[in-house]
């Protein structure tokens, strides 16, 4: 984990935290569902997020607030996966750009081993 100093177009002063030593994050919503596996991306100005197809199972599970025992997987595949305890902060639907009509969903580690703000 690295902290950069960065400066947005809506002049965000805080320092950002990039959370580039995971490549992936799984989770399942309870012991009955099936477990649903994602890329971590770096690609919002406030943090770290998932991105999910329109149409996916798993929008139908994810609320704004709910917090979730997230498995995140390293880009190291010598290093160890970690348990965290993920609030879902927002899910955006993507209209436009890269990665039109899906949806962007906001992540926040709340506790566990790297646990950050």
């Amino acid at each position: 984990m690295k902290k950069v100093e960065k400066k947005t177009a809506d002049s965000r002063s805080e320092p950002r935290t990039v959370p580039d030593q995971f490549d992936s994050v799984e989770f399942s919503i309870s012991k009955q569902d099936p477990i649903f596996q994602f890329r971590v991306r770096d690609i919002s100005p406030s943090g770290m997020g998932i991105l999910i197809k329109s149409g996916s199972k798993v929008l139908d599970y994810l609320k704004v607030g709910q917090v979730l025992d997230m498995k995140y997987n390293p880009e190291d595949s010598n290093s160890s996966s970690e348990e965290m305890k993920t609030e879902i902060r927002h899910i955006t639907y993507l209209e436009d750009g890269r990665y039109r009509e899906q949806y962007l969903v906001g992540l926040l580690i709340k506790t566990g081993s790297s646990a950050w703000d």
